[in-house]
């Protein structure tokens, strides 16, 4: 009777097992129920970047490139960068900068506050000279 259990039980496993085999490969053919991560351009680059090590150098690659030429490279750079950023809303830029001045202000305060209690400290321990 124990042998039937046990007969059983493995024979539950099976078909549990064949069916998320099934339903893994039925994913995985279709592909449209995986998300798009934000990671995709990382690994993109980074294959590109494994295949460009794979073809031959230019004498541009190796050689010398002029002023111009790499004021130019710079700017391309800065742009490819400006592309990644993600930019805030304009809610999300009025709320950031108000954050902002309600912190400088209040530093502001604390610091002046401070200013004044030690010039009065100041004043009184070494005396008023006027």
């Amino acid at each position: 009777m124990a042998d039937n259990k046990r007969h059983g039980e493995d024979a539950g496993d099976d078909r549990l097992d064949d069916e998320v085999v099934d339903d893994v490969a039925d994913d995985d053919a279709t592909g449209a129920d995986e998300p798009v991560s934000r990671g995709g351009t990382a690994t993109r680059s980074r294959a590109r970047a494994e295949s460009a090590d794979s073809r031959p150098t230019t004498r541009s690659e190796t050689g010398r490139v002029g002023v111009f030429g790499r004021i130019a490279r710079f700017f391309r750079e800065v742009v490819a960068e400006l592309r990644k950023v993600i930019w805030p809303t304009r809610k999300e830029l009025l709320t950031y900068t108000a954050v902002v001045v309600t912190f400088v202000a209040v530093m502001l305060t604390i610091v002046g506050v401070l200013d004044y209690g030690f010039a009065k400290v100041v004043l009184f321990v070494f005396g008023n000279s006027d």
